[in-house]
Formats: structure tokens, sequence, C-alpha cells
């Protein structure tokens, strides 16, 4: 069995020619695989599978930084949500000064006879016996 080298390029392969077949048989063992800095396709799939996987992650980012800023959850809805709680609370205080001055009312109607008096004087428009009362009308101004 006779061996004979050749250089291709990059490659170096083996020939093996066999006396009885008299035909070249290529030695699988033997052939060296080429540089990554050749070109290769190989390369260039993974370079584009790369660049796939990086367009695909920043479109995912872009998506979830849109969704944290504008989402049902998002910071915008949170600013809203902020400003309607202190609108809230606002109310609420305002509320409880409220029933704080109704209550204080309420205690002074049970509690003190001239704040029924006032109030009857007020709103029902009552009178004392003996107290007279006078209208007074606006009357227009002479030119």
């Amino acid at each position: 069995m006779d061996s004979l080298w050749c250089s291709l390029g990059a490659t170096r392969v083996n020939w093996v020619f066999h006396a009885r077949a008299k035909r070249a048989i290529l030695a699988r063992s033997d052939v060296k695989k080429p540089s990554p800095s050749s070109g290769s396709s190989t390369t260039t799939a993974r370079r584009r599978g790369r660049r796939v996987l990086q367009s695909a992650l920043v479109v995912f980012g872009a998506v979830v930084f849109i969704d944290a800023l504008v989402g049902e959850k998002g910071l915008l809805e949170a600013v809203k949500k902020r400003a309607e709680y202190r609108r809230l609370e606002q109310s609420i205080q305002q509320s409880r000064s409220e029933n704080q001055q109704l209550r204080e009312d309420i205690r002074k109607l049970r509690d003190d006879p001239a704040a029924i008096e006032d109030l009857a004087r007020r709103e029902l428009g009552l009178m004392k016996p003996g107290e007279q009362l006078f209208i007074i009308k606006d009357v227009p101004p002479r030119p």
C-alpha cells in the first residue's frame, strides 16, 4: 500500500492507493478540519445565529421596558395611582374634619339651650314673646 500526500489549499489530504483496487481512498482520520479563519459556512452560521439571538434579546428587552413604563402595572399607572391616593386621603381628611364639626354641633345642641335658641331663630324664624320683627327692604338709590 502506497501513500501520497497532497496539499489542497488549507486542507491536507492523505490519499491511500490500494494496489489491488487501483483506486484512491481518502483516509478520513488524516483529514484536518479547516481553521475558523478560513470563512467557512459554519462560522458564518454561528455569527448569524448570534446576531439573531442578540436581536431577539434587544426586542424582548424593549418590550419589557415599554411594558414596565406604560403597562397595566407600569410607571405611568403607578404615578396616576399615587395622585389618586393623595386625592382620596385629602377627601378622607376633609370628611373627618366635617364629622368632628358635626359632632361638636350635636354636643352643643344637646347641652346648651342658647345654641338651640340661636338655631331656632336662624333656621325657623322664631321669636320670643314680646319681640318685634322689622323687615328692611332695599330701596333703589335716587338719581
